[in-house]
């Protein structure tokens, strides 16, 4: 079964309390294992150490649509504002080591350069590849420094993951982020805030 991503946005009024504007399960974002490991702390294949907005609980003033309990079917609740997302450094790692499984594919771009093309799982021929070169069957967190597999013209060498390779701008967050910035037009930054919790 696994579990779903739950959550509203809310505004604050001129009043000063917190209205739902938006049911986060409106955008259809379910399960998201790794985005949820990336932004909010909550499981996850990953291992990532630096969670956005890690584990923050329900905020005090938050609107009634959250719930202020903690249970099977609301737990691990966090929340940012639109001002704290907007300044997110999406390209800052948010692990320690490289990733164990996936490696980084390297294409050359227009200019000739290597640039990232994607992150994949170490395929069967990468690992034959790799045994070839360092002289055992290594995962990728454990290739030597500067190590890198050249194969059918990519290059994949180990992947440090950022929190825009889990969270890619334009992935299944960029129509959350985009009600939250034309909210803010309205209410300022500081005025959006994403709720969200798990069950």
């Amino acid at each position: 079964m696994g579990t779903h991503i739950d959550g509203v946005i809310e505004t604050r009024t001129a009043g000063g309390e917190w209205e739902m504007e938006v049911d986060l399960l409106d955008f259809d974002l379910w399960k998201q294992r790794d985005e949820r490991e990336c932004m909010f702390g909550y499981g996850g294949r990953l291992g990532v150490t630096r969670p956005l907005f890690d584990a923050r609980g329900w905020p005090e003033d938050s609107c009634d649509e959250v719930p202020k309990e903690s249970n099977e079917l609301n737990h691990s609740h966090s929340y940012a504002t639109w001002a704290e997302i907007a300044a997110v450094d999406w390209d800052a790692p948010v692990c320690d080591v490289p990733a164990a499984s996936e490696v980084g594919e390297w294409r050359p771009g227009p200019d000739g350069e290597l640039v990232l093309h994607g992150v994949c799982l170490a395929s069967a021929e990468v690992r034959e590849a790799v045994k070839g070169l360092f002289g055992e069957n290594l995962s990728p967190d454990e290739w030597p420094p500067g190590g890198e597999v050249h194969l059918n013209g990519a290059v994949y060498r180990p992947v440090i993951y950022t929190a825009g390779m889990i969270v890619p701008p334009d992935g299944d967050w960029a129509p959350v982020w985009a009600s939250m910035r034309t909210l803010a037009g309205e209410y300022g930054d500081e005025n959006v805030r994403l709720v969200v919790w798990f069950g």
